[in-house]
């Protein structure tokens, strides 16, 4: 009876740190996911900022250039130079806000595909919490 008893308390303490262990480990992948995560989104933030910033100087100097070519065509059919270049920039102001927007909502839905949750520790959570409940009658 001693020997049964022994063994099913070695086997509880088994158990007990296996069961610690894992846990541990569990915690450890989810930092690591999290972690890779954040950096990744956080790497892709920056370019996508800095990348914004460079075709943004380059492209002020475009449409100022094609505000007054279309400035320069208004004159040509004959309206005063003022009203010209007035609607040479509200038309190049509108196209270009609306493929602004357009880049906007493209880069968010980019960024809000990948999910910040650990979606691979969850899984392996589920799969250990099934193993621990096997293992417990």
């Amino acid at each position: 009876m001693k020997d049964e008893e022994s063994s099913i308390v070695y086997l509880l303490k088994k158990l007990r740190d296996d069961t610690t262990a894992l846990v541990r480990d569990e915690i450890s992948l989810a930092k690591t996911e999290i972690s890779e995560k954040i950096a990744t989104a956080s790497r892709n933030v920056g370019y996508l900022a800095a990348g914004a910033l460079v075709a943004y100087a380059a492209l002020i100097l475009i449409l100022q250039g094609f505000s007054f070519l279309l400035g320069g065509l208004f004159i040509s059919w004959g309206m005063n130079e003022a009203s010209a270049n007035l609607f040479g920039f509200l038309i190049v102001g509108a196209v270009v806000g609306v493929i602004g927007a357009i880049l906007i909502v493209k880069a968010l839905d980019t960024l809000k595909k990948e999910p910040l949750t650990p979606t691979k520790t969850a899984e392996t959570l589920k799969e250990d919490k099934e193993w621990v409940q096997s293992k417990v009658p």
